[in-house]
């Protein structure tokens, strides 16, 4: 079988997808051991992060440094503008600091692409964080994400210590707190070499350090909507459409002498008016928007693409663009597709072959079902490279690159 290296089953690997689900997600970590140690190499690397680092003037906080075993802080290598002191950078990492990428996959395009395609499996924000860790360090003390992650160990290795779950799926207001939460006693002790992945929900604890060599790991952060922030959205919206929602609590109702049932049958009241009057797939639909306009275009070559669009013929070889996260809709008056934050809108009559485009890792334009002649494909076709959606393959090339 053949799985693209930005899709979730490449990453979890051998495990089905199907599998992950029902019984990983959101409920226990999964370890992936591979033997592989190049598996992850194509997404970044030990000399991709250090021409990062001392090329692209990035600043702090999207740099930082962090070391569990002594004190650090942004004064000991943030100049006054926010900019690095590389030197003192590296420097620091030499004595056993990590050095943290935050949102790497801004920068990146193998990242890029990599987190564009997981949206469009997951329906949710993706981000990826680099950590680069020298060898025997530890960068991070014991604590729990706010967020599900994988853990992508692309050079090196890292000991990691799993412990308990002070609180289940904690929302991003609920950070770990020592001083609150207890870490439990080791569930699960595992090391990571190149090429193997951890998947780890968010609110177990843990902490890793790394082996006798410098490690490199990727941290993929899965920024999930959950059924709370539907909820609200919901309540929210039902109170700006329906008075009964806005009215005050009854008077008096922190007295001691307050009699509560009358306020329980008008809560009541108000839950049966919420799920029968107030639509929450209107709701839903809002969420789907705002997670379609916050994946930002993955458009690189799009200026070759768009010089060449006169050389296109129905023999040319064209395929859909890897990493566009759009949502395609059909009535009988037009075709929409909703991506890159905009709605393209075609004619109904272009659905049948507007969809088959986007579903194809390959085509040749003359390949378009419809009742469409020769000019009118290579119309269509431009005009969905012109919108990012396809790209032509050089003459002679058939690869999926």
């Amino acid at each position: 079988m053949c799985v693209s290296n930005s899709s979730l089953q490449w990453l979890i690997d051998p495990f089905s997808r199907a599998e992950f689900f029902q019984d990983y997600w959101e409920k226990r970590p999964l370890v992936v051991k591979r033997n592989q140690p190049t598996y992850f190499g194509s997404l970044v690397s030990l000399d991709e992060v250090d021409r990062v680092l001392t090329t692209l003037d990035l600043r702090y906080p999207n740099v930082s440094l962090k070391n569990a075993d002594r004190s650090v802080t942004a004064a000991d290598y943030v100049q006054d503008d926010d900019s690095l002191d590389v030197a003192k950078v590296y420097q620091l990492f030499s004595e056993g600091a990590t050095i943290v990428l935050s949102y790497l996959d801004n920068i990146v395009p193998p990242l890029t692409l990599f987190c564009r395609s997981l949206e469009r499996e997951f329906s949710f924000p993706f981000q990826t964080n680099v950590y680069v860790t020298p060898a025997g360090a530890k960068g991070f003390k014991t604590h729990y994400d706010t967020h599900d992650v994988f853990v992508l160990q692309v050079a090196g290795s890292k000991q990691w210590t799993l412990y308990g779950t002070p609180v289940e799926l904690p929302l991003t207001a609920q950070s770990f707190d020592s001083t609150v939460h207890e870490r439990g006693e080791p569930t699960l002790e595992f090391e990571l070499q190149a090429g193997d992945l951890a998947y780890i929900p968010r609110g177990v604890v843990h902490d890793a350090r790394s082996g006798d060599a410098v490690s490199l790991h990727v941290t993929v952060g899965v920024l999930t909507y959950t059924w709370l922030d539907l909820l609200l959205e919901w309540v929210a919206d039902a109170a700006l459409n329906d008075s009964a929602f806005r009215k005050s609590l009854p008077p008096g109702f922190a007295a001691p002498e307050f009699d509560r049932t009358q306020a329980r049958a008008i809560l009541q009241s108000l839950l049966q008016r919420l799920s029968t009057k107030s639509d929450y797939e209107v709701v839903l639909e809002r969420f789907a928007d705002e997670f379609l306009a916050a994946c930002p275009p993955v458009l690189t070559g799009q200026m070759a693409q768009l010089s060449r669009l006169d050389e296109l013929t129905v023999n040319s070889m064209v395929k859909a663009r890897r990493g566009v996260v759009y949502r395609l809709q059909a009535d009988h008056t037009s075709t929409v597709i909703d991506c890159y934050g905009r709605r393209i809108t075609f004619p109904a009559y272009a659905g049948e072959a507007v969809r088959f485009a986007l579903s194809q890792s390959e085509f040749v334009v003359h390949q378009l079902p419809g009742d469409w002649d020769d000019e009118s494909k290579l119309v269509l076709v431009r005009r969905l490279i012109r919108e990012g959606l396809l790209v032509a393959l050089p003459a002679g090339d058939g690869r999926v690159a």
